[in-house]
């Protein structure tokens, strides 16, 4: 495949240059100033006719190393009618990302080989990379740890009990040595849940207005502080997910002065988004931990300019329409988020001058790899040719979805930041002419 005259982002280094990209047996084996790579006679002659129409003409586009999603959920197995690994993967090829790691809470759980055998197995069959998480503890259950070096031995990138916090602290102390000696991370989930009422909305003026009771601030900090510590006195690198609170954040940012080994996520709709969304969107503003105040967004944001938050993470975790038309207290939690996020990025952080795009790209890509020790992210001579080509300031409408599910708050939205092409491995795995929404608005 031959790239020319596209706009190339490189977080690693950086830089942004015009010109062309050679790419070849998966890899990017030459960049070139724009426009030399196709003036090229030698090339041009050695070049069969099919190998001509792979070339790809990005003017008026950005080209940046394809995303990586450290925090989704594809339902496979056990809830297959939410979504599916297949169509999680077109769903990820839609928003950019070429490497998504899966949480382990499926059914059956991601504590024993064969299952994350058949993730696997069956990841690899589609267009992308597919890495799993499996669970630390067995069931999800917090009294008995999985078999971690086994299941590090069969392929599972880190840990997690993603969805539900590891409450008890010599249990997770235990797992965090060990996890150290295998040189994975552990990701956690930060939610006391004795201090919670109800999940899913935030203890405040929202909820208390609708009658209920909610998830209070110190539910996410408590447990935050008492990690940190123990990633500090063990040096386990840690991954504090979907972080929410102003006090979570600053817990974050001190910890990491004191050189504890921690990374931090934000899910777009914590940085778009306030519990007042809850009023207008219902349960399609449900989520663990819950949208909060004002200030808590700001937070959010204040780290994600500070580098406190190094990472953008979806947390894409689909529902059946039937399921999130329940009353609010028995939905589900959760939204997908896979194909938006970087156009919500754009639009909450770029355009409001909180972050370049570098900077937005950087923590969509090559922050991620970091998080599991991959050499990916960047564009650059040897590296894999995982990219995405997209224009950042074209608009498109939320309306259609390749997730099974459509359990969004931003459906009806206009988003900047439209992606054109998906490659992975050298190959295109998403095409926007192959998009029927898009193809309906032209």
């Amino acid at each position: 495949m031959i790239i020319i005259n596209g706009t190339i982002y490189d977080p690693k280094k950086e830089t942004i240059i015009h010109g062309d990209l050679y790419i070849e047996g998966g890899k990017i084996k030459a960049i070139y100033e724009k426009g030399t790579l196709i003036q090229e006679l030698e090339l041009q002659k050695a070049m069969s006719a099919t190998e001509k129409d792979t070339i790809l003409d990005a003017s008026n586009l950005c080209i940046a190393p394809g995303f990586t999603d450290v925090h989704v959920h594809f339902r496979d197995p056990g809830f297959t009618h939410k979504e599916d690994i297949i169509t999680g993967s077109k769903a990820a090829e839609k928003g950019g990302f070429t490497r998504v790691v899966l949480m382990a809470n499926t059914n059956p759980v991601v504590d024993q080989v064969e299952t994350l055998s058949y993730i696997l197995g069956k990841g690899a069959t589609t267009g992308i990379h597919v890495d799993s998480c499996a669970t630390v503890t067995k069931g999800l259950k917090g009294i008995e740890l999985s078999p971690l070096k086994e299941l590090k031995e069969a392929g599972a990138v880190g840990f997690t009990d993603d969805g539900i916090p590891i409450v008890d602290e010599s249990m997770l102390r235990t797992a965090m040595e060990q996890a150290k000696e295998l040189g994975v991370p552990i990701s956690l989930h930060e939610e006391d849940p004795t201090l919670i009422k109800n999940s899913g909305i935030n203890q405040g003026v929202v909820a208390k207005s609708l009658g209920l009771e909610g998830a209070p601030r110190e539910a996410e900090f408590a447990l935050t502080k008492r990690d940190l510590a123990l990633a500090k006195e063990i040096g386990c690198k840690i991954n504090i997910q979907h972080i929410s609170s102003k006090e979570a954040v600053e817990l974050v940012r001190q910890a990491k002065k004191e050189g504890v080994d921690v990374h931090c996520e934000a899910s777009p709709h914590h940085f778009a988004l306030t519990e007042e969304a809850v009023l207008t969107k219902g349960t399609l503003a449900k989520m663990n931990p819950p949208l909060r105040e004002e200030e808590d967004r700001l937070a959010i944001i204040e780290g994600l300019i500070d580098n406190t938050i190094d990472i953008i993470a979806t947390d894409h975790a689909p529902h059946s329409r039937e399921e999130k038309e329940r009353p609010y207290l028995q939905a589900p939690s959760g939204i997908i988020g896979l194909e938006t996020a970087f156009s919500l990025g754009i639009k909450y952080l770029v355009q409001k001058k909180h972050l370049s795009l570098m900077e937005l790209i950087k923590k969509m890509s090559y922050h991620p790899a970091l998080l599991y020790g991959r050499k990916e992210g960047s564009i650059q001579v040897g590296m894999p040719a995982d990219l995405v080509i997209f224009h950042p300031e074209e608009t498109w409408q939320v309306e259609e979805f390749l997730s099974k599910s459509a359990n969004s708050p931003f459906i009806g939205d206009t988003l900047p930041g439209v992606i054109y092409y998906t490659i992975c491995n050298g190959q295109m795995v998403y095409h926007i002419e192959e998009n029927a929404a898009w193809k309906k608005r032209k």
